[in-house]
């Protein structure tokens, strides 16, 4: 075999941001501390515990055995408390810039009733080039994030061959390694659904049982209820 057996991604608890803005649609809104600094709101931390003790209850031959999570505050925080909730011994965890949410460049402090109000442009361009082939100024588009996700992957076949590896990261890596895993084109990414958002702590699981990742589920959340 080679590459992981099975990798399970969670997005991260709420965040003080997903909050912030959540509370102010059509409000013009700028949210002023670094992506990377963003914490977890009483709820993010609590659906945080609950992702642990979701973990706790897996079968052994499904549990993680090694962790890998964005190096954003926000990532990091879900996991020590998911891993608080669960009990299990402490388990081996890389930080891997790789796994960062989309970067926003320019924009990265704006929602989008901000974005109309301050930059109507760049509004047109991005509702022109469509959400998937959008690079904001200084940022990436999701065609970016899929490059650095396939080159996590490739590493990850080396060091984590026949392991069961938990990723804790954003919605964008997320959605995008759904699209990476599938080796898609980058030309279709607009094909990846989003019907539904990735939801904070929510589980996406792919299995390999004859060496190639499969997706078992994606974007579960009962584990919350």
């Amino acid at each position: 075999m080679t590459g992981p057996r099975r990798i399970i991604a969670v997005r991260h608890g709420q965040s003080e941001a997903n909050l912030a803005f959540q509370e102010a649609i059509g409000v013009p809104l700028f949210y002023e501390p670094g992506d990377d600094e963003i914490a977890l709101t009483a709820l993010g931390r609590a659906q945080a515990a609950a992702l642990g003790r979701h973990l706790a209850a897996l079968a052994p031959q499904e549990a993680p055995e090694v962790v890998w999570c964005s190096p954003y505050l926000r990532a990091k925080e879900t996991w020590r408390l998911a891993q608080r909730a669960w009990g299990a011994p402490s388990l081996p965890v890389g930080v891997d810039a790789r796994l960062r949410d989309r970067e926003w460049g320019e924009l990265r402090y704006y929602n989008l009733a901000a974005l109309e109000q301050r930059f109507p442009d760049e509004v047109a361009r991005m509702l022109a080039q469509g959400e998937y082939g959008y690079r904001p100024p200084g940022g990436e588009s999701f065609g970016d994030v899929a490059v650095r996700l396939r080159d996590f992957l490739a590493d990850l076949a080396s060091k984590a061959e026949g392991r069961r590896v938990l990723i804790v990261a954003h919605d964008s890596v997320v959605l995008v390694l759904r699209h990476v895993i599938e080796q898609a084109h980058d030309t279709d990414l607009a094909a990846v659904d989003v019907h539904a958002p990735i939801r904070n702590a929510s589980v996406s699981t792919w299995a390999a049982p004859d060496g190639r990742l499969e997706l078992v589920s994606f974007n579960e959340v009962g584990h919350l209820d």
